[in-house]
């Protein structure tokens, strides 16, 4: 996994949780429903390329 990849998924993974955050403090489903959202996608890119490293 190249260094930008990992840090492009843990930026993601940040950004879901602020979100979520956000969401719950102002009872927003929508945005709390996208940030944990945005931190399943930012774990499984970096499950992927983890795969990928590992098959290498």
């Amino acid at each position: 996994m190249s260094a930008g990849d990992k840090l492009k998924n843990m930026v993601q993974k940040g950004v879901g949780k602020a979100e979520e955050a956000v969401g719950k403090k102002t009872d927003d489903a929508e945005l709390q429903g996208q940030g944990q959202k945005d931190q399943t996608m930012g774990d499984a890119r970096q499950a992927t390329e983890k795969a990928k490293d590992a098959s290498s």
